[in-house]
């Protein structure tokens, strides 16, 4: 039997009334689709999402969970399916989450990966893993600092060139709150300078520790500088494998100025070392 689970509005509901929430509607998983294709800006079909698809996730242990608002309108999305690695460790895996530009800011990313965590462990998941770009200091910052999830994983060109992609794993049983993160106030705090000469270079920091700086927006950097992204991207896709390779893995990245986020590496005594998963 499918087990089902319903939103919990007394920790889900917000004071502005949106309200966290599996999806099953039909109508529900169309505004979805067309949400993930406006914040994306895919155009290609290819690149969208089939409602029917997230009908039967949804039925089969699967998370598709949205945002609504008390109108009915879906502001925030995300969807996952159970997984399993080669070495037969069973997950739930996140592919995606988008939040609409007019409610952006309100930690609607957090509750989503809530309620995923949540249908996750209804059905018998321990962890969940997802993927991202590494040079999205942003989104590094709140998979890593923000929920508490481990970068242990990199994936070079995971959906083809240029494609880059670190994997994350969250442990979902852990209840602790999490804060303001790792704090490390007796690590010494990397070099960095004002020009981002530094970007994509590894620096050891203590304790077998190291840091890799990145740019703190790397869209900004690709308008302005085309090459200098470029290079960044190039530094970050040689130095990732080598950083996993030492038995590390991403605890943080945070920002230190206007231009330059870190991202410090630790190693990684609770799991097996390995470059890619």
């Amino acid at each position: 039997m499918v087990s089902t689970v319903t939103a919990d509005r007394s920790l889900d509901a917000a004071p502005d009334d949106l309200v966290v929430t599996g999806l099953t509607d039909s109508s529900h998983l169309q505004a979805a689709a067309q949400l993930y294709r406006e914040v994306f800006g895919y155009t290609d079909p290819a690149h969208g999402v089939n409602p029917r698809l997230l009908s039967a996730l949804a039925a089969n242990g699967g998370s598709v969970v949205g945002v609504l608002t008390p109108e009915g309108r879906v502001v925030a999305f995300a969807y996952g399916f159970a997984g399993a690695d080669q070495d037969g460790r069973t997950y739930h895996y996140s592919q995606a989450a988008v939040v609409a530009a007019d409610v952006q800011g309100r930690g609607l990313g957090r509750r989503l990966k809530r309620e995923q965590a949540r249908i996750a462990l209804a059905h018998g998941a321990r962890t969940m893993r997802w993927a991202y770009d590494p040079l999205i200091a942003r989104n590094a910052h709140f998979n890593l600092d923000v929920l508490g999830a481990r970068a242990r994983w990199f994936h070079p060109e995971f959906y083809g060139p240029g494609t880059d992609r670190l994997v994350v794993e969250w442990d979902i049983t852990d209840t602790t709150p999490i804060t303001a993160g790792v704090d490390h106030h007796d690590a010494e705090p990397p070099i960095v300078d004002p020009e981002g000469r530094r970007w994509g270079v590894p620096q050891p920091a203590d304790r077998d520790a190291w840091y890799l700086p990145v740019p703190a927006r790397i869209n900004e950097v690709t308008a302005r500088d085309p090459e200098a992204a470029r290079i960044s991207r190039s530094r970050v896709h040689y130095a990732l494998p080598e950083l996993f390779g030492l038995g590390l893995v991403a605890v943080s990245c945070r920002r230190i100025d206007e231009l330059t986020s870190v991202y410090r590496f630790e190693p990684a005594a609770d799991h097996p070392s390995a470059a890619t998963a």
